[in-house]
């Protein structure tokens, strides 16, 4: 059993990622959805049948997994010589499990499909601003707390400042030239390539 959990835990980003892409299924129950021009969130709005589970599935499950993760990155953050971690390393790491306990929140306050524009609707966005907002900040408090670090870390640091700038873009700016739903797409796949490659480096500082 503790050698099941413990691999579990090692895998965590990526059973998150797999389960989450293999949500796409859910899209041949509404005729004309497309993944392209359409938000993923809009296969869990209700009143659809079974967006309980999509839900479930594509947001709290894979969320909560990334934010075990975020956990084990704040034990794992490297000491500095005085034997303290930075505290823009330790900030970095809060608001980066932030951002997963928003994510897995998406899936708790799904969007209400007969009413877009109502208040169920607007705190599902809500939701998704604090998730990459939360990202954005903790990239950056992140890359700064790791400065200096062993090369082990500072990969982690440059890559959590390049996110820190791109997640922004594609969820802002990139909806602009292309369809939104391509744009949000690319904005999940950045947080959880992001959340893997930390993982791995996690993973390499936790090892007996």
């Amino acid at each position: 059993m503790k050698s099941l959990v413990f691999l579990l835990s090692r895998h965590a980003v990526l059973i998150a990622m797999l389960l989450f892409a293999a949500m796409a299924v859910f899209a041949g129950r509404i005729d004309g959805y497309s993944h392209a021009q359409h938000p993923l969130a809009l296969l869990g709005a209700s009143p659809l049948p079974g967006a309980w589970a999509f839900n479930l599935l594509a947001f709290v499950v894979p969320g909560l997994l990334v934010v075990w993760a975020a956990v084990r990155l704040r034990a794992a953050l490297p000491s500095s010589v005085d034997g303290t971690t930075s505290w823009s390393g330790r900030l970095g790491a809060q608001l980066m499990l932030l951002s997963a306990l928003a994510f897995a929140a998406l899936g708790l306050f799904p969007l209400d499909g007969t009413d877009l524009e109502g208040v169920r609707s607007a705190r599902h966005a809500a939701i998704w601003m604090v998730w990459w907002i939360a990202f954005a900040a903790g990239g950056v408090l992140l890359a700064h707390g790791l400065r200096g670090s062993v090369a082990l870390w500072r990969g982690i640091a440059t890559s959590s400042l390049l996110a820190a700038f791109l997640l922004p873009v594609l969820a802002l700016l990139l909806p602009m030239l292309v369809p939104a739903g391509s744009a949000q797409r690319l904005a999940f796949a950045l947080w959880f390539l992001w959340a893997l490659q930390t993982a791995r480096v996690v993973n390499r500082a936790l090892q007996p």
